[in-house]
């Protein structure tokens, strides 16, 4: 099978060759030593557009996440839209003293409303240059993977102030999140008109104990915003996935059947989500992106130990297709090269390809 219908066979929870791999979020120590060079990434980028410019930054970055892919046999990309150019800085009178509201959250989302329902929410093309970038540094280098990028809007990470207003004032939060939806909608439409196949949606809003919000206030505000997403990514023919971190068994029903994915990324195994679980009640529907332990396992085990534990993930998530493999979220500077590289000598032994 090439990549694309490996990703395919497993999104239509058909058996593929062998359950498809990739990475979420691939970081610079662990990114460069694959590479065998300074992976253009994060901090990195500016410094990069000072001396060779924005679009050449632009252009080496897809090109370095494609050569990551490839090096690694990747079957898809996760590619989130690029920086914009740089522009001559302006001398501006100073911004008028940012409000004060006493700790009243409600009084605070108000203003905040204000200003993002008032806001031009058409995509800036430049934006989205990585995405061309991509696809022609894969025809350059024969390969042609599915891309899943980022329409996440409607989680609540840090904000207690949106968290906040969701218990003192319902109707208020549910503006936010349907003013996240009008934003989303347009990004879903551009990523469509690249090429692009995934969208993930939704946003964190859960810890290692559970949601932060109550289960009430995610069915009531979150799901029916997240589902017009989803349901209006599928008109366009795309597929949607899901992510938060945390711990959702009290929300599950509602975070994968109400808000109408096709797929759930950063399965969070350290807050007790487990893969086959997951398929046990969900597999003939939703397909499982996950869910190696970047956290800890990865980061803290030795090669041996993320060997079995890359061995169970596969074995849980094997049957009728619906699992790609791939980290619960971000490699970073925490995890090791060799605890990483253990993923693939685990991998390729679990599925009888030579090494590597």
């Amino acid at each position: 099978m090439t990549s694309r219908e490996r990703i395919e066979a497993a999104l239509r929870h058909q058996e593929p060759d062998r359950t498809p791999i990739f990475e979420y979020v691939l970081q610079p120590p662990v990114a460069d030593a694959v590479l065998g060079r300074a992976y253009v990434y994060g901090e990195r980028f500016d410094p990069f557009v000072r001396e060779h410019g924005w679009e050449k930054a632009v252009r080496r970055q897809a090109g370095d996440m494609v050569d990551l892919a490839k090096s690694l046999g990747h079957d898809m990309l996760y590619v989130v839209p690029n920086p914009l150019p740089p522009h001559p800085v302006e001398k501006q009178e100073p911004p008028p003293p940012a409000p004060v509201f006493d700790d009243d959250p409600v009084a605070e989302m108000e203003s905040r409303l204000r200003i993002t329902e008032s806001r031009d929410v058409t995509p800036n093309d430049d934006n989205f240059l990585i995405y061309r970038a991509v696809k022609e540094a894969m025809r350059q280098r024969d390969l042609d993977l599915p891309i899943l990028a980022p329409a996440y809007g409607h989680g609540v990470w840090t904000d207690t102030v949106l968290m906040q207003t969701m218990v003192l004032e319902p109707a208020l939060a549910a503006r936010h999140f349907a003013a996240c939806t009008r934003s989303i909608l347009p990004l879903v439409e551009k990523y469509h008109s690249l090429g692009v196949e995934m969208a993930g949606v939704g946003g964190d809003f859960a810890g290692t104990r559970g949601p932060m919000v109550s289960p009430k206030a995610y069915h009531d505000l979150m799901v029916p915003e997240v589902r017009k997403v989803s349901r209006h990514a599928h008109t366009l023919g795309m597929v949607t996935v899901n992510a938060s971190d945390g711990n959702l068994w009290s929300v599950i029903e509602d975070f994968l059947t109400g808000c109408d994915v096709d797929g759930y990324i950063e399965i969070d195994f350290f807050a007790g989500m487990r893969v086959g679980e997951l398929k046990l009640r969900f597999g003939k529907k939703v397909t499982f992106f996950g869910n190696l332990d970047c956290g800890n396992m990865l980061s803290f085990g030795s090669p041996d130990d993320v060997r079995r534990h890359t061995t169970g993930i596969l074995t849980e998530g094997r049957g009728h297709g619906g699992h790609i493999l791939c980290a619960s979220n971000a490699i970073t500077a925490s995890i090791p090269l060799e605890n990483y590289l253990a993923v693939y000598t685990a991998y390729r032994e679990f599925f009888g390809l030579p090494r590597d």
